[in-house]
């Protein structure tokens, strides 16, 4: 029996900046055989996160620990199970879970957080979208992290982006007063149009701490998805007993992903301010509540997921500089398809 050959992106050296084309090589590989407990996934699609720009550091204090040079690239997949050798998960069901960025990933389920999902969505694309995990961060980290509360001002950083878009739109929908950040003048009025938040601010453009000062009573809640300068700007304009989420440091991911602290750390004191980090794995167990709720508000139209898809894994870097260079808007994803088993 002839064994199946992998296609699959391998770093090979820690990147500088955003030229990823040197630091990754597509390369080829035949699998193995599945290891007892294994499965193997046809993937479908891969999701472009800017959060695993800092696992090509080597950084030891990250949240996850560094990827090691000369490994398959990790990332979020979605696909097909195509052989298995684990009693829970059967070849033709449909998972999502950490896989590789290839067009195989050989995983062991629990290792991956590997989870079978209904097929009978009217586009699978959905579970990286209003039902997918960045949907989970959006939901979690607004209600859960922030509390946000109806008749709040809540501000949402990188609001164009895959999370974003869905925290603009659930804070809309919790009764919130909703500003989003993002980088150009095509991006604030698609946000105000398509998605009839109460403003946008050109960080690229505007005085970012000018235009939130114009927020009558300051800022209640702000989404940060950046940190760097932005952060700094709405701290100097939350409202008194503020809450911020941290959900990514997008400023920061180039390089070896460290910067200085907020210039602005002292009104975290002066507004007795409360400043809490998240991260997926925190609320992972929760995903099937997360997922109930979110698609109600999907099914009733409240809910949506632009997509900027790149077809063949031989353009995945094409569509991984996209979110540093905020070329985007929504969720990216690489289409790697074959015809499913």
């Amino acid at each position: 029996m002839t064994n199946t050959i992998n296609s699959y992106w391998r770093l090979d050296r820690r990147p500088n900046g955003n030229d990823y084309a040197s630091a990754l090589t597509l390369t080829t590989q035949e699998l193995p055989e599945l290891e007892p407990g294994e499965v193997r996934i046809r993937n479908a699609y891969l999701s472009m996160d800017a959060g695993t720009r800092m696992w090509m550091t080597d950084r030891e204090d990250g949240y996850n620990p560094p990827v090691p040079l000369g490994s398959p690239m990790p990332g979020m997949v979605l696909g097909w199970i195509e052989a298995s050798a684990n009693q829970e998960f059967r070849a033709g069901e449909l998972v999502r879970g950490f896989g590789q960025w290839a067009l195989y990933s050989q995983v062991e389920p629990a290792t991956a957080a590997l989870e079978k999902l209904d097929e009978g969505v009217e586009d699978i694309k959905d579970y990286f979208g209003a039902i997918g995990v960045n949907a989970w961060t959006a939901l979690w980290g607004l209600t859960e992290t922030a509390r946000a509360k109806a008749g709040e001002s809540v501000v949402i950083s990188a609001a164009a982006g895959a999370t974003g878009v869905l925290a603009c739109q659930i804070a809309k929908i919790l009764g919130c007063r909703v500003t989003g950040i993002a980088g150009g003048p095509d991006k604030c009025a698609w946000l105000t149009e398509r998605l009839s938040i109460d403003g946008a601010i050109d960080y690229r453009h505007d005085d970012v701490a000018a235009e939130l000062a114009k927020i009558q009573g300051g800022v209640d809640v702000y989404f940060d998805n950046v940190g760097g300068p932005i952060l700094d700007a709405v701290l100097t304009n939350m409202a008194l007993h503020g809450r911020v989420a941290v959900c990514g440091l997008l400023d920061q991911y180039r390089g070896d992903g460290r910067a200085p602290g907020p210039a602005h750390y002292d009104q975290i004191l002066m507004k007795r301010l409360r400043v809490e980090g998240f991260f997926i794995p925190d609320f992972f167990d929760q995903g099937e509540r997360l997922t109930t709720q979110l698609r109600r508000w999907a099914d009733a139209g409240q809910l949506f997921t632009p997509f900027d898809v790149t077809q063949g894994l031989e353009n995945t870097l094409e569509a991984y500089g996209k979110l540093f260079t905020g070329a985007n808007i929504g969720k990216v994803l690489v289409d790697v398809r074959g015809r499913p088993p």
